[in-house]
């Protein structure tokens, strides 16, 4: 099969889809691997990289998507990708469309196959492409939310850990999934009060277990609201997979909070699960509302690109290898992660917006 990696043009995305020695892997099996020139810069990899394990540099986006079967990119395509799609493209990325209506229509338009990397499902309800860049935003989440603390950042300048004579910072974490939970860890180890909430009873114990400083909750709603209001950090993490993120924290909840207090939610790929959120980049990550500082960025991992594309080339290889076959529709996991196809609408969640 030919496949094609395209650069990556969203705002200040460094991450590539596959690495050489993925690349590398491709080839060896048969297939035809078409690399965009400067796909893998910001990442660390030249086209002489990708060029000297047998993969063809195409010199823009047009050439890369005229000669290839399976499109592998990280993120959503945006318009100057969607020019180029076609009907007989097999589309594998992450595709977020629950937040993305316009996108889900152009696709739903062009009648191409969409399988989403964060709807890949295995039988244990595990998603095993969404996991190392939900890990990722987790940690980004509260590195970032600790900075903007800092008061020359806009915080109410509060040090997380706090230090003898000095109460410890808060933080409020919605969710103990891969995100929530990767956020709450780092939180508890710079010494904050922590406050996970999870409607999951497994997940609960696995929070109270990072450390004495951490609590554990079922998210009943006026239990949110009193947490929330005495946070200095609030990191949204709730997750549906492929559907929409349910508004967890509402704007009267952000109104309670003191100024300078920080919101990071991660669950912005999927429309955000802070009321008060928006889409931001990282040109301009963070906005202010109510006082209450925002970070939303919608491809957080994206500031890591390095780390970032080891970690997700490394969960989709396998994935991709299979796509490559005949009858990959047999792989029940790909099966679940099918968004769109044949200007049909396939994923339940999906369907039920």
């Amino acid at each position: 099969m030919r496949i094609g990696i395209p650069k990556e043009i969203k705002t200040l995305e460094g991450r590539v889809a596959l690495v050489p020695d993925a690349v590398l892997d491709l080839i060896k099996a048969g297939h035809e691997l078409h690399v965009q020139s400067d796909a893998g810069s910001l990442s660390g990899f030249t086209d002489q990289d990708y060029e000297a394990i047998g993969a063809i540099i195409e010199p823009d986006a047009e050439h890369l998507y005229g000669h290839c079967e399976m499109i592998v990119k990280v993120k959503e395509p945006v318009a100057d990708d969607i020019q180029y799609l076609r009907e007989d493209h097999l589309l594998f990325c992450y595709l977020h469309l629950a937040a993305e209506p316009e996108l889900t229509a152009s696709l739903l338009d062009i009648g191409l196959t969409g399988v989403a990397f964060e709807t890949v499902e295995l039988e244990d309800g595990s998603l095993p492409l969404l996991a190392p860049m939900s890990i990722i935003a987790g940690k980004i989440s509260t590195q970032v939310g600790t900075h903007l603390l800092h008061r020359p950042a806009g915080g109410k300048g509060v040090l997380l850990g706090g230090l003898a004579s000095t109460e410890r910072g808060n933080v409020v974490v919605l969710g103990g999934g891969a995100a929530g939970g990767h956020a709450a860890s780092l939180a508890a180890a710079s010494g904050a009060n922590v406050v996970v909430f999870d409607k999951r009873q497994d997940r609960l114990s696995q929070m109270m277990a990072l450390g004495s400083n951490v609590t554990a909750l079922y998210p009943y709603q006026q239990l949110v609201a009193d947490t929330v209001a005495n946070a200095d950090l609030v990191v949204g993490a709730v997750l549906i997979p492929g559907a929409k993120a349910p508004h967890v924290v509402s704007e009267e909840m952000i109104k309670m909070m003191e100024p300078g207090s920080v919101v990071a939610d991660i669950s912005i790929d999927q429309g955000g699960c802070i009321e008060t959120s928006k889409a931001t980049t990282w040109n301009e990550p963070t906005f202010e509302k109510h006082g209450v500082v925002h970070f939303s960025v919608t491809n957080m991992p994206g500031a890591v690109p390095r780390t970032a594309t080891y970690a997700i080339s490394a969960a989709i290889l396998p994935y991709v290898q299979r796509l490559a076959t005949a009858d990959w529709y047999q792989v029940e996991a790909l099966q679940r992660g099918v968004n769109v196809k044949a200007g049909q609408i396939i994923h339940p969640a999906l369907k039920a917006l």
